[in-house]
């Protein structure tokens, strides 16, 4: 029996929003937008890359400004996981703690609690999130008050994850964490969209996912719509958020490429509705998109910022056809009209 959970797990740990490993032989591509980055990072075990993917995000966005911060995804899981164990707690175990969620979560998350940067707070790369959250859940269990639970979580996650600075120092002044978090976000800088036909179009909509547990909202706008947001947001400077299907034959990782073509004739908006109906299109994975590029053909890709390592031919990045972001996207967010 422990071989089979041992295969299990195994298993598990190469599939969804965790990484795969690489490599292949490259493909030519041509650039024609391509916007600054902070390093790719590695996420580890767990599905935090909605985080990451959010994060990346803002980043380019403030490079692209001349504001150079690199942002730490473990500052707002710790966040999380506090929240969650209190969750636990009051349901007496019936909300289990995850670290799966939506990109509005974690400007939500951002908002909230404020940023740190990532050399100022982060996790060993071994960090286990999947192991993580089974110790929360067991010293919720353990809590015998509110005290107790915020002190044995908060002692827990400083074990785990490191313990939290008191301020932000950045080019010589201080932050708070909330203070540092507004200079690089603002409620309602970003617009979430969204493109399903079960929906009306141009209504804000919550998705019924089973990783939306905040009941977030989405515009609904048509597929040809979402897709020219997209373009005149990178082609304007800034990065787009992305989360959609990667669970397909279409997308590798090893080899950077996610290549899908579809008949022109065929009604995209009908195909996407199809799929996610029979659910053959999932909500797997968050990255971030920051460019625009054509390969030897002329066809039209996304460059998109992973955050599983630098392990395949783009150092972790990946080209994703348009008819692929037409046909598998969940959901963007961004500097988007709306």
């Amino acid at each position: 029996m422990r071989n089979v959970i041992l295969f299990l797990f195994v298993l598990l740990s190469l599939t969804g929003c965790r990484r795969q490993p690489a490599t292949a032989e490259a493909e030519v591509f041509r650039d024609i937008v391509r916007l600054p980055t902070t390093p790719v990072k590695v996420q580890g075990h767990g599905e935090t890359c909605w985080i990451y993917a959010m994060l990346a995000t803002l980043e380019t966005d403030r490079l692209s400004l001349g504001d150079s911060v690199n942002l730490s995804a473990d500052y707002l899981c710790r966040q999380y996981l506090s929240e969650q164990a209190l969750s636990y707690y009051l349901s007496k175990g019936h909300r289990p703690i995850s670290m799966r969620g939506m990109m509005p979560m974690a400007l939500r998350l951002l908002s909230q609690y404020g940023a740190e940067p990532f050399d100022t707070y982060h996790a060993p790369a071994s960090q286990n999130y999947h192991a993580l959250c089974r110790k929360v859940e067991q010293s919720a269990r353990m809590s015998k008050s509110f005290r107790q639970l915020q002190q044995q979580t908060g002692d827990l996650l400083d074990s785990e994850l490191g313990f939290l600075p008191r301020f932000v120092f950045m080019a010589g002044v201080e932050y708070t964490p909330q203070q540092f978090g507004r200079s690089v976000y603002r409620d309602g800088d970003y617009v979430a969209l969204t493109s399903f036909t079960h929906h009306d179009f141009q209504e804000d909509v919550i998705l019924e996912l089973p990783d939306n547990h905040e009941q977030c909202r989405f515009r609904n706008v048509p597929i040809d719509e979402l897709m020219e947001q997209v373009d005149q947001a990178l082609l304007s400077g800034h990065a787009v958020c992305w989360e959609g299907d990667i669970s397909n034959r279409a997308f590798s990782f090893q080899k950077g490429t996610a290549r899908l073509t579809l008949d022109p004739d065929s009604d995209v908006q009908q195909l996407r509705q199809q799929s996610f109906e029979r659910l053959g299109t999932t909500d797997d994975h968050c990255m971030t998109l920051v460019g625009i590029a054509e390969d030897a053909q002329g066809e039209r890709f996304y460059l998109a910022k992973n955050s599983w390592g630098t392990d395949n031919p783009y150092g972790g990045f990946v080209y994703l056809s348009a008819d692929y972001l037409r046909l598998y996207t969940i959901a963007v967010a961004g500097c988007l009209a709306g």
